[in-house]
């Protein structure tokens, strides 16, 4: 085993991965020695509840090049990425899955591609292996983020990318709490390139990544990188307004001039039903700007506070002295 300075760095987060483990370090002591770098690999335990600690622990004592940080508990697929990105010392640092979808092979072609000139590669998904709705739901959130979000951020791209130190170290100082791997990732600008891979089915286990997960990622991207809700609010109460304005001069307009509509003349039909019908409407617009705007005072709580993204319980193969 080299005890060269690592030249590339892997960092995969893993969640109740014990099953996956020991396939996935098999899949890796095949393609990475081919590469003819300096390697580490950063396994970051995300709170799990299985066996996935002692699998993780098992690995070091095979092969000090596998490093684990234990959480905890769960704080969460992206703040797992990042603290594995504030330990990576590598000048490539690669990020995928425990799950095998992202496939440790392809990493040899990303840093291929990086050494053209490049300072990050990203893997764009050729097609997914999801369900119908998951795919179609995938698709529809990337198209609306792209479409609202400030910067420019890649359609069909995951976390799943290689990229040079001197990004990660953008990365590792934005002091984010609600990060978004991707979306920071894109925003700190460099030289980017995407390229097309086959994602693999899960090699085992279950996704840890539930319809309730996947809306508060999508969230994450659509709050941290769009002012358009802000301003969506704006519009929607000029709208609401707009329209209680021309339903209310049609109403005096239509008893003024008593005329039928609909078969009726005003003095027929109480006007209760108009009005509680404005109401509601006009409720509804006032109940969702308030949701616009307490979503995003969350968000500016949730930085205020500064507490820490993660507390790390154990570590296996980081000097003492490495920052958190």
């Amino acid at each position: 085993m080299t005890a060269l300075p690592p030249e590339l760095s892997l960092v995969i987060p893993c969640y109740n991965e014990g099953k996956i483990l020991p396939l996935l370090r098999q899949r890796l002591l095949q393609s990475l020695p081919a590469m003819g770098l300096a390697w580490e690999v950063i396994l970051v335990d995300d709170g799990s509840r299985d066996n996935t600690f002692a699998e993780l622990a098992a690995l070091h004592a095979a092969d000090p090049r596998f490093k684990v940080l234990s959480f905890s508990r769960n704080f969460g697929h992206q703040c797992a990425v990042f603290a594995g990105l504030s330990r990576a010392t590598g000048d490539f640092v690669a990020v995928l899955d425990a799950d095998l979808q992202d496939p440790p092979e392809f990493v040899a072609t990303c840093v291929a591609k990086l050494k053209e000139g490049f300072d990050v590669v990203y893997a764009v998904r050729r097609r997914r292996k999801e369900n119908l709705f998951k795919r179609a739901a995938y698709a529809g959130f990337y198209r609306l983020l792209k479409a609202i979000a400030e910067v420019e951020i890649p359609l069909d791209s995951g976390d799943f990318c290689v990229m040079r130190q001197c990004v990660v170290t953008v990365l590792r100082n934005m002091p984010e709490r609600d990060v978004f791997v991707r979306g920071l990732r894109a925003w700190s600008g460099f030289r980017q390139v995407g390229l097309e891979y086959e994602r693999a089915v899960r090699a085992a286990g279950e996704t840890k990544y539930p319809f309730r997960k996947l809306v508060k990622l999508a969230l994450d991207g659509v709050f941290a990188f769009s002012s358009l809700p802000l301003q969506l609010a704006i519009y929607l109460g000029f709208i609401s307004l707009a329209v209680s304005l021309a339903g209310a001069a049609l109403i005096i307009f239509w008893k003024v001039m008593n005329f039928q509509i609909f078969g009726h003349y005003p003095s027929e039909v109480p006007g209760w039903t108009s009005l509680v019908c404005l109401i509601l409407f006009l409720s509804g617009m006032q109940f969702l700007i308030l949701g616009i705007l307490g979503e995003f005072i969350r968000r500016v709580y949730a930085e205020v506070k500064q507490r820490p993204r993660w507390i790390v319980r154990a570590e296996l193969g980081f000097p003492p002295e490495a920052p958190l």
